[in-house]
């Protein structure tokens, strides 16, 4: 259903070191690095058929993140999920609500983590068990 998820960055440089760190966890590698028509610098992380892309702001506005967003990573386990919480904080994420780990729900359990990156976007980290 997705194609692509982009975010903005007040700081392209910060976000590759931050998100190569990151994300580098489920297994991507260094993004792709492309600067557009308009001389902005866009970082595209391709990995197993789903694309996460960084953009400085192309309106010259500062950045934003959307309130009420949440952008969820699959991990395999609930390793990866506190390894991935791990990484973000040690990068200059921010841990937020409860501290990685098992949730349980209507939905059944599920190992969750959350943090905002130095832009303030909001991440989930996600394993479903079973």
């Amino acid at each position: 259903m997705l194609s692509h998820i982009m975010i903005g960055s007040g700081d392209i440089e910060r976000s590759k070191k931050f998100y190569t760190e990151v994300l580098g966890v489920l297994g991507a590698g260094e993004p792709m690095v492309n600067v557009n028509d308009t001389g902005h610098t866009r970082l595209f992380y391709i990995h197993a058929g789903s694309t996460f892309s960084i953009s400085e702001p192309i309106n010259g506005e500062a950045v934003a993140p959307s309130n009420g967003s949440t952008i969820g990573l699959a991990c395999d386990s609930l390793e990866q999920v506190t390894k991935l919480h791990d990484v973000a904080v040690a990068n200059g994420g921010t841990s937020i609500e409860d501290p990685p780990g098992p949730r349980e729900g209507s939905m059944g359990t599920m190992n969750l983590c959350y943090f905002t990156d130095p832009d303030g976007h909001k991440m989930c980290g996600i394993h479903r068990e079973g």
